[in-house]
């Protein structure tokens, strides 16, 4: 699979998250607060909750439903009650469009 255009940069807001969906996979796209855009799976690992209607705060994604904050460059879960991380995606900008590949993640340590 090759990455596909989901939004034009100019299109995302800074410290909100946009919810994407690629090939039935939910992501959830994010421009920090230093002009980074991460994509992060959409789905709290520990409720089933979409993660693009939580808050987003420096390099973090947190749901709102239970509180659990992700970090968008690892995907780890930073508090509980969350415990499993979330994938984390390549994002490729590209003459101002965002291009992310579902099939590939980033390998974090």
């Amino acid at each position: 699979m090759s990455a596909t255009r989901v939004c034009a940069l100019d299109e995302l807001v800074q410290d909100e998250a946009r919810r994407v969906e690629i090939d039935g996979v939910a992501i959830a796209v994010v421009l920090d607060g230093n002009g980074e855009v991460h994509a992060i799976g959409d789905v709290c690992t520990h409720g089933d909750i979409s993660l693009s209607d939580g808050f987003v705060e420096g390099e973090t994604l947190e749901c709102w439903a239970h509180g659990s904050a992700f970090s968008l460059t690892t995907g780890r879960p930073l508090n509980l009650p969350a415990y499993e991380p979330v994938p984390v995606y390549e994002v490729v900008i590209d003459s101002g469009d965002v291009l992310i590949d579902p099939s590939v993640t980033k390998a974090t340590a």
